[in-house]
């Protein structure tokens, strides 16, 4: 009797686990959704555009532009490291500070390492096989100006059914010819978390 009930609630059990729908909502990539409680796009995003808001509008522009004839300065992307808690994809947030940057207009980049790798090898395939007049030569990149480095640092609090996140993101412009620091930026962002002790 005992196993006929336990065979008849494990069909019941997978009946109800089958019967489960899955809703896909497609939304504005700008809208906040916080599903959890980790770091997510919209952190990522708020984090970038604030700090892309702050480096822009510091004494360092336009001393350069008055020292180089109104020129935009020229940025690379140096290392941001995660030395947080979680698992972070930097490279998202390393792209959406490259995009803020660039796409206001005051700002040119120069290619990071690992896409000037590709390009050299490109350049050196077109000196074998495009015709002279289309091949690119060597020896004419624009070498920045400034590097931006910085790091992800995180801090977690958690106390019964409460938990708080905290996470902090520096950031370090440097004049690459002087190794001289122009800017330092901080942004913090705290998440408080309330969970259920019951869930269903």
């Amino acid at each position: 009797m005992k196993k006929s009930a336990l065979l008849v609630a494990f069909v019941l059990l997978a009946l109800l686990t089958a019967c489960q729908t899955v809703s896909t909502q497609r939304v504005e990539t700008d809208s906040v959704t916080d599903v959890g409680d980790k770091w997510n796009d919209t952190d990522s995003r708020l984090v970038a555009d604030e700090m892309i808001d702050d480096v822009l509008s510091r004494p360092w522009l336009n001393r350069f532009y008055k020292a180089n004839n109104g020129e935009n300065p020229v940025v690379i992307i140096g290392s941001v490291k995660n030395k947080s808690h979680e698992h972070i994809n930097v490279k998202t947030f390393v792209r959406n500070l490259e995009r803020a940057l660039l796409n206001s207009g005051q700002v040119e980049f120069a290619a990071s390492r690992s896409e000037r790798d590709e390009i050299r090898d490109e350049r050196l395939d077109q000196a074998s096989h495009a015709s002279e007049e289309t091949a690119k030569s060597a020896g004419q990149e624009v070498g920045a100006d400034f590097m931006l480095q910085g790091e992800l640092n995180s801090i977690v609090n958690k106390d019964g059914g409460k938990s708080v996140r905290f996470y902090q993101v520096d950031l370090t412009l440097i004049d690459l010819e002087k190794n001289k620091k122009v800017w330092i930026g901080e942004k913090q962002i705290k998440k408080v978390i309330k969970q259920s002790r019951f869930k269903f």
